[in-house]
């Protein structure tokens, strides 16, 4: 029997059934011209109203990278000092000042619904999460492995790299080619009848 997926076995396991969070890297560096390419490939995945709330910081310099290590909760802190490329994905909280170019059907949309300060922040938020996990698995699909991380001092790390009281991150991720001993044991999964119902 045919399997009902359209891609083939290999990237299936390339994408999801191989790929694991790496803690530890080789020293081969991660250019912006692959990141860039990860980019243009992820950014036309779905959002709400084409939502685009991430923006996305590469740590690149030693004390830039010094500065957000220090913010790091300690078990993350190594890992993040080593790994070739880190990456502070945050939500933009003023993401709406893009929708009359994002979503021209309704240009309203800017002074309407996400002109309330609380719907806007949890648009923000819950968009940029679901452009980290697409962002994931871009970096996957390059042959990177990713660690992404929430264990940190959030108001710090906007502080630090952002300052405008408008950015919130919402994680961290170090990227690289996984090195040696980079994965933890597989853990397991809930089954597809333990997640689905139909009605």
């Amino acid at each position: 029997m045919s399997s009902p997926l359209v891609l083939d076995s290999a990237a299936q396991d390339l994408l999801f059934r191989e790929a694991r969070t790496a803690n530890a890297f080789t020293d081969e560096p991660v250019s912006d011209e692959t990141v860039q390419a990860v980019y243009d490939l992820v950014k036309y995945a779905p959002t709400a109203f084409n939502l685009q709330s991430l923006r996305v910081v590469l740590v690149r310099s030693d004390e830039a990278r010094e500065r957000l290590v220090s913010n790091m909760a300690p078990p993350n802190q190594e890992k993040t000092r080593t790994a070739p490329l880190v990456a502070i994905l945050a939500a933009d909280l003023d993401f709406h000042q893009e929708l009359p170019r994002l979503f021209p059907f309704v240009p309203e949309l800017k002074d309407t619904v996400f002109s309330d300060d609380e719907i806007r922040e949890r648009a923000a938020k819950s968009n940029a999460t679901l452009q980290l996990g697409y962002f994931i698995m871009g970096l996957r699909a390059a042959g990177l492995a990713a660690g992404p991380m929430v264990g940190f001092d959030g108001e710090a790390i906007d502080k630090e790299f952002f300052g405008d009281g408008k950015h919130n991150v919402i994680a961290v991720v170090n990227i690289g080619k996984p090195g040696e001993n980079a994965w933890f044991q597989r853990l397991p999964r809930l089954d597809y009848e333990e997640v689905f119902t139909t009605v």
